[in-house]
């Protein structure tokens, strides 16, 4: 929701142990979805898919800088069943004449969270890496493995698998699950982390730990798959302990505020359905 993940800064603080119901916290990735069929795709190759979904990809990307839209975040630790702490932000996204993003805070309560911290690679997270994004550009960091076809709720989609080839130094990235509808070539769907998580090695050292998430898209103006769903719920391993977190992401009121930026596919520029017809001579 997402999202991302998150990462999240372990509070050096004393908490009893979880309760066993807690142990059932999961991101479950197929939610919806029908079992995974491994048959090779008919008529096309998955590296042709590869492309065509990574230059949709590019688009994607353009395409959503020209969109303010709404994101209201919510973190959340659990104590059993038990809500015992935390984050909430509402804030409305839009971007400036020279294509600078610009937050708004609508809603921001006091965070009652007390067993983690909010660090500015969580921010980050929320701005880049929940929405997951692989252009073109991006491909040559990853392995992208044709892993079959399923029908995830009314939709049609190539499922592959994404690990990063290798991971540099000071650099995250995303290993996971992704499913590209069969028809726009676009990702509608995205589940897994962002890695590397980074564990304590001396006593009282932070950790960076990275729970599983899953990011849902719509369809918005009849063309553009954006996301407006993250969820993730799931046990981070701390070395002083487990904490069970929950976090919610929704992308809200997608609204166009116009852009001279021409966006293209494979040469051809494409067309604004928002666009007013021509003029009649």
């Amino acid at each position: 929701m997402n999202f991302k993940k998150l990462c999240l800064w372990v509070t050096i603080v004393s908490f009893t142990l979880l309760l066993p119901s807690v142990l059932f916290a999961d991101t479950n990735c197929d939610d919806g979805a029908s079992p995974l069929n491994s048959a090779p795709p008919s008529g096309i190759t998955p590296e042709e898919i590869i492309q065509k979904f990574a230059a949709k990809e590019a688009i994607f990307k353009e395409a959503r800088n020209n969109y303010t839209y709404t994101q209201d975040i919510t973190v959340q630790t659990l104590e059993g069943n038990t809500v015992d702490g935390e984050f909430r932000r509402v804030e409305d996204i839009t971007y400036d004449d020279k294509g600078n993003r610009i937050e708004y805070v609508t809603f921001a309560p006091q965070p009652s969270l007390t067993r983690i911290i909010m660090t500015k690679e969580d921010e980050d997270d929320f701005r880049n890496r929940l929405p997951f994004v692989l252009t073109t550009q991006d491909l040559p960091q990853y392995n992208v493995l044709y892993a079959g076809q399923q029908h995830v709720d009314e939709i049609d989609t190539f499922v592959f698998d994404l690990a990063p080839k290798q991971i540099e130094k000071g650099k995250r990235y995303f290993q996971g699950r992704i499913w590209v509808d069969n028809h726009d070539f676009q990702i509608v769907k995205t589940c897994g982390r962002n890695v590397p998580d980074t564990h304590a090695k001396k006593r009282n050292e932070q950790e960076n730990l990275t729970p599983k998430f899953v990011t849902y898209r719509e369809q918005i103006d009849g063309q553009y798959w954006f996301p407006t769903y993250t969820r993730a719920d799931d046990m981070l391993h701390f070395s002083n302990g487990d904490i069970h977190v929950r976090e919610i992401i929704k992308y809200t009121r997608y609204k166009r505020f116009g852009s001279k930026t021409k966006i293209t596919y494979e040469g051809a520029t494409q067309p604004d359905k928002n666009a007013p017809p021509p003029k009649k001579p």
